[in-house]
């Protein structure tokens, strides 16, 4: 049985979470999944939208996922490996290169983002929603309206 393991905080889950599970899930018999804590997430300085408890039932319910566990520090991959027989520890190429020293363990593999859409471009956009960004425009508007007022 060939075995995959995965990392990820999965916070606003979307099509290119979903795409990379499934592509890794392809690699092998069996997909275990790290999802990360918001302890773990405080320690990466990430703040998540949804909480851990909800981000680690949406990866559960992933038909191809056959097992979640939680992700509390960088050091626990290599145990997470030797525990669960790992085959291939896969990523997102945006992590290429920081995990090849797990390659004494298992075979690492980096694969392609899918374009367009991440969580950090979801968080860009929802941010335009911010009460903070929401006075700012407020702002704006009243310079523009006074700006405006002097050539009536």
């Amino acid at each position: 049985m060939k075995t995959i393991l995965t990392y990820g905080t999965f916070d606003l889950f979307h099509i290119g979470h979903l795409r990379l599970l499934q592509r890794l899930r392809s690699l092998g018999d069996r997909l275990v999944v790290g999802v990360s804590t918001d302890d773990f997430n405080r320690v990466k300085n990430k703040n998540t939208v949804v909480p851990f408890a909800d981000r680690i039932k949406i990866v559960e319910s992933i038909r191809d996922v056959d097992l979640v566990i939680p992700e509390t520090c960088w050091e626990q991959k290599v145990k997470d490996i030797q525990e669960h027989s790992v085959s291939i520890f896969g990523m997102g190429n945006d992590w290429e290169g920081r995990f090849d020293y797990l390659k004494d363990y298992c075979e690492v593999v980096y694969l392609p983002r899918t374009e367009g859409i991440s969580s950090t471009h979801i968080r860009k956009t929802l941010k335009v929603l911010d009460q903070t960004h929401v006075g700012e425009l407020k702002q704006a508007l009243d310079l523009i309206s006074s700006i405006v007022e002097r050539f009536d």
